[in-house]
């Protein structure tokens, strides 16, 4: 049996739980809707339906079917265990796996193309590890139906993704202390909870906290509404992913639960209104909350600041109503809580202006304009192989691009604020399969800073691409560019029809950024002052200057020694070659340097020359256009605020550090030295940001070039333009 989002126990129990509690929060607002409410409503559903927010009722029959041979596949898939582990015939027989859904479809809020997010929940010899990840994961693989099937097994909830009959699934596995699981099993019942681990619980957790949003909320059709409306928002506006920073499907449902029960009677052209108007005000990191949090006999960790110092660093908890009580939104940083704030300030005066019939539903839904948002830009590319190879990489990319967002703001103090986009882009010229991210860049609003001050994250950034490196599906052709870009030099491939917007529109889009950031609500950086100042105070033992420290010790795993085959730099950017992980290249001569063996040809560089007797020098024009051979040394990884079973789940993959070696590298500067140099800074000031042509070299990845008995120290990081001048 597969348990839906709309069967008739859930809603039926989510009627009767909201009869019997009355909704878990103060009735605040009992107010029911107006005529011009009701006007409002038709127009909002309306405009719902014109914009294919609902499924076809065949497409609806198709996740049926697929979920049922889902069903299938894991109960013959426990049967065939159970008998392989030497049970009776009678157990065999017996045997069983449960199937159930969970999400947006569970809560009944998916449309069209949406993934189906599903637990298999199986008997207690049936572990994750081998049994689901390589049994299973092996049986689906050999399946016609069954495509781009990717195993994310360190994941903070392991899961497997899929395309089901072109369905895409999202299975999780949990195994019970149970050694037949019944068919009928009730997972909101804690019992399915004891001798499980927390991996389990998080698994498992997952239906239970969508039963308890339907228990919580007085009116299932208008928190369905309201929901399917504001994930449309979020995702219009770029606020719609957990995996980035910001929130996701079950952060986004909790919120319009809240709002749903401090307005009861409301409809859901109001409850939209209000959730703008509610989390404009909110004073974070004031948690939202369904449910008062109970402890349990069962002793599995809840969230509670006064007891766990790790959950007081927090910036925008969102409690799950289910034992155990978690924060569901700990991805939140602080750059991400601007721009959603920012976000819900834009949501809320749209809203009023709908109300003053000032404007149209069509307005609230306008898409954000990002790449009109700022000057500065950071692009991340990713290459891989082929596509299957880099599906799976750009996964992995893609759920560590957060820990970028957090070591830029630990390492400039949080002066440097970052927007990651959640959004992809795909240049469809390029030889080998590609895609990119980016990242908006801008000073901290109402910081004066200092004439010439310096945000020097290429440290920052080679420590991030170390921790991409240590992907334990690794393959050859596998490989991530970080590049600094000013808004006139991005790419033709992030445009609509491949071409910029005119410049009176860019300057309309800001007009309308600087409205926002001027609302009367109150400013973005009044909501972050409070939390920012106590968490500044409790990351001082891990506080870098603004300036990245240079990093003058690099190690060599093997696991990392060399790393990159295929595709050639001409694939990314124009003018510079890319045979290997390591290039150099001039931002405006695109002179390329390549760390590789061979014939190495570029314009002459001011380098550190360390002879025989090991003496070093600074060879003012050493010619590099003659053979050399390159040694390429890599750094170790470096842990950095990941929750803690992500950072377990690391630590199992990464190199023993009494097994790596350590070498002396030389950097060509002396401790401090970029403070008094300007050459090749970024200066954030005035309209357009001036380049100096001289190479960004990174600070802690190096390449050691032996030009006749000379060893020549030289970045080989594929980072260019990370060294940031404000005025």
């Amino acid at each position: 049996m597969v348990v839906g989002s709309q069967t008739p126990s859930v809603a039926a129990s989510a009627q009767s739980g909201n009869k019997r509690k009355g909704g878990a929060a103060n009735k605040v607002f009992l107010a029911g809707p107006s005529e011009a409410d009701l006007q409002r409503n038709a127009d909002l559903e309306k405009f719902l339906v014109d914009s294919g927010l609902y499924e076809t009722e065949e497409e609806a029959e198709k996740r049926q079917e697929v979920l049922g041979r889902i069903d299938q596949i894991v109960k013959a898939w426990v049967k065939q265990l159970t008998r392989l582990r030497g049970y009776t015939d009678q157990m065999v027989e017996e045997a069983n796996a449960v199937l159930f859904t969970f999400g947006s479809y569970r809560l009944g809020v998916h449309g069209p193309g949406a993934d189906v997010d599903t637990l298999c929940v199986g008997p207690s010899y049936v572990n994750r590890e081998e049994d689901f990840f390589i049994i299973l994961h092996d049986l689906l693989a050999d399946m016609e139906e069954v495509t781009e099937l990717q195993p994310v097994p360190d994941a903070h909830v392991p899961v497997m993704k899929f395309k089901f009959l072109g369905i895409s699934i999202d299975l999780l596995y949990a195994s019970i202390s149970l050694l037949v699981v019944p068919e009928e099993l009730d997972i909101s019942n804690e019992s399915v909870l004891h001798q499980v681990d927390e991996q389990t619980v998080r698994s498992l957790n997952g239906c239970r906290v969508a039963d308890q949003i339907l228990k919580h909320v007085p009116n299932v059709e208008h928190f369905r509404t309201a929901l399917r409306c504001l994930k449309f928002w979020a995702k219009r506006r770029g606020v719609y992913s957990n995996v980035t920073g910001f929130l996701g499907g079950v952060n986004w449902a909790l919120l319009v639960a809240r709002v749903c029960q401090l307005y009861p009677n409301a409809i859901p052209s109001m409850l939209v209104s209000r959730f703008f108007r509610v989390y404009t005000l909110w004073r974070w990191p004031n948690p939202v909350m369904l449910c008062p949090i109970e402890e349990d006999e069962l002793g599995f960790p809840v969230w509670d600041p006064r007891k766990n110092p790790r959950d007081r660093l927090h910036h925008m908890p969102i409690i799950t109503p289910a034992y155990p009580c978690m924060n569901s939104s700990y991805n939140v940083s602080i750059s991400t809580l601007r721009v959603m704030i920012e976000q819900f300030q834009f949501g809320n005066k749209t809203c009023e202006e709908i109300e003053l019939s000032k404007a149209h539903w069509s307005a609230l839904f306008e898409p954000y304009l990002f790449f009109d948002s700022y000057k500065n830009y950071l692009q991340v590319d990713i290459i891989a192989a082929d596509t299957d190879d880099l599906l799976a990489w750009k996964g992995w990319v893609e759920s560590r691009l957060r820990q970028l967002t957090l070591k830029i703001e630990r390492d400039t103090n949080g002066m440097l604020q970052c927007h990651p986009y959640p959004h992809e882009y795909t240049d469809m010229s390029r030889q080998w399969p590609h895609c990119a991210f980016f990242m908006g860049l801008q000073r901290k609003e109402g910081i004066n800073g200092q004439e010439g001050q310096q945000f020097d994250i290429r440290g920052t950034v080679d420590e991030f691409r170390q921790e991409i490196n240590m992907y334990m599906f690794w393959k050859p052709g596998m490989d991530i560019y970080v590049a600094h870009v000013r808004r006139r030099q991005l790419p033709s491939f992030v445009f609509p029809e491949g071409h910029r917007r005119s410049r009176s529109s860019r300057q309309q889009a800001g007009k309308v950024n600087d409205d926002v950031r001027k609302s009367p609500s109150g400013s973005i950086e009044e909501h972050l002052k409070r939390k920012h100042d106590g968490e500044m105070a409790a990351e001082k033992r891990v506080k870098c200057a603004s300036v990245s420290p240079q990093r003058l010790v690099s190690v060599s795993p093997e696991i990392c020694r060399t790393r990159s085959v295929g595709p050639s730099l001409e694939s990314l950017h124009e003018g510079v070659k890319l045979g290997c992980s390591s290039a150099l290249a001039d931002v405006d001569n695109n002179a390329p340097f390549t760390s590789c063996s061979g014939q190495v040809k570029g314009e002459n560089r001011n380098l550190v020359v360390r002879d025989a007797n090991g003496i070093e020098t600074e060879d003012m024009g050493c010619d590099l256009s003659r053979q050399v051979t390159v040694h390429q040394y890599n750094s170790c990884l470096v842990m950095n605020e990941t929750e803690p079973m992500e950072l377990e789940a690391e630590r199992q993959h990464a190199p023993d550090p009494s097994e790596c070696q350590v070498s002396e590298v030389e950097t060509g500067l002396e401790e401090g030295s970029l403070k008094g140099s300007s050459e090749g800074l970024i200066g954030l000031t005035g309209e357009d940001v001036q380049v100096e042509p001289a190479l960004m070299l990174p600070s802690n990845q190096k390449t050691v070039v032996e030009l006749g008995g000379k060893d020549v120290v030289c970045s080989s990081s594929s980072t260019r333009n990370l060294n940031f001048e404000v005025s």
